[in-house]
């Protein structure tokens, strides 16, 4: 399967998961790094980068 890179932007810029209950979160990376953004589902703030497979 052909990888494109505007699929991969689209796809993977700004998405992390929560360490707490794995949700997905959309935001700019300088407020996750701040603390500034709060899971949804769990209200916590730890956050890591979604993985690409």
């Amino acid at each position: 399967m052909v990888k494109f890179h505007e699929a991969e932007v689209r796809r993977f810029r700004n998405v992390f998961v929560c360490r707490k209950c794995k949700s997905k979160v959309k935001a700019p990376n300088m407020k996750i790094i701040q603390g500034k953004v709060s899971c949804r589902r769990c209200g916590g703030k730890a956050f890591k980068a979604v993985r690409k497979k």
